[in-house]
């Protein structure tokens, strides 16, 4: 595999905007790709603001910030992502639409190029049919917001080969992340947590047991605590198995199974309420209070990330 030093993203929404200014960070050359121009000029707006919050943590200093900013290419052009090392794709999250980019870029970049899907949970065996040299294909998946979040899910597809894993894995440490190495299966394993999660709060809400504010509060000051410190195995191991085993014998009967979006969720994804990129979801994010709430995001997962692990 070759020696990465030259990063191409292909999509330039809140996941890729925020990958490329991780590598910039970390002194790669990034080259930024979006079919829309004005995606493009979005994205550079983003990373301002995230880059007004990393100076304002003082993470890095002005002179820094602008240095990183340079090292960021944006481009409607997928011809100028030929001569990178590894191209890591974050475009829409449609098998189709991902068929159709890799289909072209695989045969357009350099045979020893490296490549791979920011994809949230479809089969990266899937995407990889159309990829020239699957071998070489494997999945990347970061966390929102990328600029932050240290862990890095890396998925190896039926055709990636070791030597692929082990190098986008390499990367994913080189600028600071944890990564994973998870098994092609739906949803991975960070979204299946998050999803199951997502879906008994909604129940919650549903059954009247709480409301949105509240089982927020639940998340931010118990659970959110302390997960941030130790994952469920070892919560369990201190709460005792015991315990957690009589809770599970009578509690799991009366947990949520729906197979479908519902409740609150599917209210809002029918009225186009998508949250902060909408200006309106579960809460309200108008008149400027969408980057208000990006910032206010960002500034504390950095705190927390400082705190655990003495970087963001």
């Amino acid at each position: 595999m070759t020696n990465i030093k030259k990063i191409g993203i292909a999509g330039a929404g809140t996941m890729g905007s925020s990958m490329a200014e991780t590598f910039a960070k970390y002194g790669y050359e990034v080259t930024l790709f979006d079919i829309f121009e004005e995606a493009l000029a979005k994205a550079e707006r983003l990373i301002g603001i995230n880059q007004k919050t990393e100076v304002t943590e003082g993470l890095v200093s002005e002179v820094k910030s602008r240095e990183l900013m340079r090292r960021i290419k944006y481009t409607a052009d997928m011809k100028e992502l030929a001569e990178a090392d590894i191209v890591i794709e974050a475009i829409l999250e449609k098998i189709e639409v991902k068929h159709d980019f890799w289909e072209k870029l695989s045969a357009l970049v350099r045979e020893d190029a490296i490549l791979a899907s920011n994809t949230s949970g479809l089969s990266i065996t899937k995407i990889a049919e159309v990829v020239d040299g699957p071998e070489r294909f494997a999945g990347m998946h970061w966390i929102n917001p990328p600029h932050i979040i240290p862990l890095i899910e890396v998925i190896k597809g039926e055709k990636t080969s070791e030597e692929t894993a082990a190098a986008v894995y390499a990367l994913a440490e080189a600028v600071g992340k944890k990564p994973v190495i998870v098994k092609d299966a739906p949803g991975f394993a960070l979204n299946r947590i998050q999803l199951a999660i997502l879906r008994e709060c909604l129940y919650i809400v549903e059954e009247g047991i709480a409301s949105p504010e509240d089982v927020d509060r639940v998340m931010k000051y118990a659970l959110g605590v302390r997960y941030a410190c130790l994952g469920p195995f070892e919560v369990s191991d201190h709460g005792g198995l015991d315990i957690f085993y009589n809770i599970a014998s009578y509690l799991f009967e009366d947990l949520c199974n729906e197979k479908k979006p519902f409740g609150l969720l599917a209210d809002a994804f029918e009225k186009g309420e998508y949250g902060v990129k909408s200006q309106c979801g579960f809460y309200d994010y108008s008149d400027g209070k969408d980057e208000a709430a990006i910032m206010y995001r960002d500034q504390m997962y950095t705190k927390i990330s400082k705190c655990l692990f003495g970087e963001s």
